[in-house]
């Protein structure tokens, strides 16, 4: 049985001698399988004192994280969800300032602080923006997990040099910690952390066994001692940790049966097998028809070898749970699910063509147009990868199909590297090579991380190998596992005696597939367009002399020379 992560909350404000309590805090934690995918949250704001709004500030930045964070992407990674929540509130914020009577005056608008911590797996994921507080108690101390954003004048005056609202760049401080059981974290507004130190936490988590009670005894010694401002304060404790492995999938591993053998005419699971398609060493893949809506579907089982294999049938039925995340018209779509399952396997839809593999054997030394148009295809569904924080890493001919009507839509996603999932997971380092050597970009091999520029590095490589049947550096990258190996290589020209393929398409191919991944196009879109259009550093190298850009010029400007050698004669 995989365990969950438990979290004990205590909270408490006041809005002590101010006449409004211009904080607000907030904390959630929701239910499996939701907690393990995007985690627990624990958040507050505090208003600016200036204004007569910031409490509204306050209020949205606060509750409109709580909603819109848990409905990200599960795939995204608790950063990349985070920042596009929080950066569209900051928006939101500084449009309602600028509407307003106080859009000359930013210190009267919409403007608050934010603290936030995001529990997800092992990790504490701190977002911060302001001078409220994130603090850890260890060792009996309290260790600040923040910075404040005040700009300091003199002792006596200072400024927020950055909060939500105040300017479109919302300047976000973010921070991952590694906790472990029993790790204490507070979160706490001005008028608080001013008027508090480790011992009085201790004293107060002593005496009393709830933490809400904790946290109101805090905050009124804080208002004993003569704090002039709101005052809130959170208190969170991690009482347990979750298993690493992903929910859902792993539940399917541990109640489901493996599935009979299956073949042709046989009804299984609602559906009737229609046909072996292919089997390998992997997997066993069939054409079925969904016997309630007639539907023709891939089913995969996983192969009898790897059946004891836990991170083998992860990586199996991650396949679906990706293909139903992805929506493009390029990438291979997983029906939706209408009943349950009574054994492990996968569904996806059935496409009525041939691999990019067989098309190159039945079309041998295709056109740079033709290439072009597929290639952009590939490209379209890798960004339906990328924009949900993944790679695909396995970029080939055999996982690329090209259906009956022309459409390309790249298939096979088990080796798909997901942001949100590496999280749960918790590797601390990086596995095997996943996808196939010859298309694996350079990086793999010398133990890196994957970027989205790795998947471009294997869309560089299957445009060469369309256009050439060969490849850019021949076998040697798999073979080049350091970095002085990798700089020995060169590349070696798409083009030969008779090709007629442009040189400023060569140089394109080059730099979507050098070896230095930061050397290669900021995005996939770059590397689509230089493949039709000849950059500029190109034509500036290769530009064609006077004589034939302007021969009234060039011959001009040779009269001009010899009038000018004919005088320096006569003067002689």
């Amino acid at each position: 049985m995989r365990s969950s992560l438990k979290l004990s909350i205590g909270q408490y404000s006041d809005k002590g001698c101010k006449p409004t309590n211009q904080d607000f805090h907030g904390a959630l934690v929701p239910k499996e399988p939701q907690l393990s995918m995007k985690g627990a949250a624990v958040v507050l704001a505090d208003g600016i004192s200036s204004s007569d709004v910031s409490q509204v500030a306050s209020e949205t930045a606060v509750k409109g994280f709580l909603l819109d964070y848990f409905c990200t992407s599960d795939a995204w990674s608790v950063q990349h969800s985070v920042e596009r929540v929080l950066h569209a509130t900051n928006s939101w914020l500084l449009s309602q300032t600028q509407k307003s009577q106080y859009r000359f005056d930013t210190d009267r608008g919409y403007v608050c602080t934010f603290s936030g911590i995001v529990f997800k797996a092992a990790v504490a994921h701190l977002f911060h923006v302001g001078d409220s507080r994130i603090y850890r108690l260890h060792s009996n101390a309290l260790e600040q997990l923040t910075n404040d954003h005040r700009l300091y004048v003199s002792q006596e005056e200072s400024y927020l040099s950055r909060a939500m609202g105040m300017t479109p760049e919302l300047g976000l401080d973010y921070r991952a910690v590694p906790v472990k059981a029993g790790d204490l974290f507070l979160l706490a507004t001005d008028g608080v952390y001013e008027y508090l130190d480790a011992v009085q936490v201790l004293n107060a988590l002593e005496q009393h066994e709830g933490l809400d009670d904790a946290a109101r005894v805090l905050v009124e010694q804080a208002l004993a001692k003569g704090s002039d401002d709101n005052l809130t304060l959170q208190l969170v404790r991690v009482d347990q940790l979750p298993s690493a492995n992903v929910p859902g999938l792993q539940q399917q591993i541990e109640e489901l049966p493996f599935a009979p053998e299956l073949d042709a005419r046989m009804q299984f699971d609602g559906y009737e097998i229609l046909r072996e398609l292919h089997r390998t060493s992997r997997s066993h893949v069939f054409l079925a028809q969904d016997l309630e809506t007639d539907e023709r579907v891939v089913i995969k089982l996983p192969s009898v070898d790897l059946r004891g294999d836990t991170e083998y049938l992860e990586r199996f039925l991650l396949e679906e749970w990706v293909a139903r995340r992805i929506n493009s018209a390029h990438v291979l779509k997983a029906p939706t699910q209408v009943r349950p399952r009574n054994y492990i396997y996968t569904v996806a839809e059935y496409i009525e063509g041939q691999t990019l593999k067989q098309w190159l054997v039945d079309n041998a030394n295709p056109s740079l147009e033709t290439v072009r148009g597929i290639i952009e295809q590939v490209a379209k569904g890798l960004q339906g990868f990328h924009r949900k924080e993944m790679l695909h890493q396995d970029l080939k001919p055999d996982n690329i199909m090209i259906d009956s009507n022309g459409t390309v839509k790249i298939i096979d996603f088990g080796s798909t590297q997901v942001a949100g999932l590496d999280e749960i997971m918790r590797t601390e380092e990086v596995g095997g090579i996943l996808g196939t050597a010859l298309y694996t970009a350079p990086e793999y091999f010398l133990g890196e991380l994957g970027s989205v520029r790795s998947d471009q590095f294997s869309l560089g490589v299957l445009t060469y190998y369309m256009l050439s049947g060969r490849f850019p550096y021949s076998t040697a990258v798999a073979k080049a596992k350091t970095p002085a190996a990798q700089r020995r290589l060169s590349y070696e020209s798409v083009r030969d005696d008779h090709s007629e393929i442009p040189a400023w398409v060569d140089e394109a191919l080059k730099k979507a597939v050098h070896l230095n991944p930061y050397k290669r196009y900021d995005e996939i879109s770059e590397f689509i367009y230089a493949l039709r259009q000849p950059s500029q550093a190109f034509l500036s190298r290769t530009r064609p002399p006077l004589m034939e850009r302007n021969p009234v010029a060039f011959w001009q400007g040779v009269s001009l020379v010899l009038a000018i050698i004919i005088v320096m004669l006569l003067e002689r």
